[in-house]
């Protein structure tokens, strides 16, 4: 059995093996030290530093200096992964094509709280007449789009239906962009 790929899948983990005098020549030449380390990459006992999801902000509410937000994780699959849940779902016939190239599988609708930050990055999506744009807000104004509100009258401001890109460190949510889905 070739293990060549051994040595790199350990460093790929984070991990750094001494590999014994008798591995193949490949294998010995394999770097020592890990890469760079990422801030999506796991380290320690908790995962990854940070995690990118897709959901749906359900609210979004001011709680002293930091605001709560109470999230509803989704998946957007896409390829032979998106093609097999849909089937599996019933959402298609075997063969069939998924429709717009993604398939979302919302099992749970259960959602989660996350902190957040009063100065988090949050961008909305915006339709001034000549095609969708994105639209950099506070996150005061975010709390208020989520309510069904539009406090600055954007023009073809979207509703948080369309749900959001999310990146969360921990219990923070730290971004939210809105997703355009056709």
């Amino acid at each position: 059995m070739n293990r060549t790929w051994l040595p790199a899948l350990l460093i790929l983990a984070g991990l750094v093996v001494a590999l014994p005098a008798a591995a193949e020549p490949a294998a010995r030449s394999m770097p020592t030290a890990a890469p760079p380390a990422s801030a999506f990459m796991p380290h320690g006992a908790f995962g990854p530093r940070q995690l990118v999801f897709f959901g749906y902000v359900r609210s979004l509410t001011r709680n002293d200096a930091r605001y709560v937000a109470r999230i509803d994780p989704s998946l957007i699959l896409t390829g032979i992964t998106a093609s097999t849940a849909a089937v599996e779902d019933k959402a298609l016939r075997p063969g069939e094509p998924v429709p717009n190239d993604y398939y979302e599988r919302n099992e749970s609708k259960r959602p989660l709280t996350y902190r957040v930050l009063a100065n988090a990055h949050v961008t909305v999506l915006v339709n001034p007449g000549a095609g969708p744009r994105s639209a950099v807000v506070s996150v005061s104004e975010f709390s208020r789009i989520v309510k069904g509100e539009n406090p600055r009258n954007r023009p073809g401001l979207w509703g948080p239906g369309s749900g959001f890109w999310i990146r969360i460190q921990g219990d923070r949510a730290l971004a939210f962009d809105q997703a355009y889905r056709p």
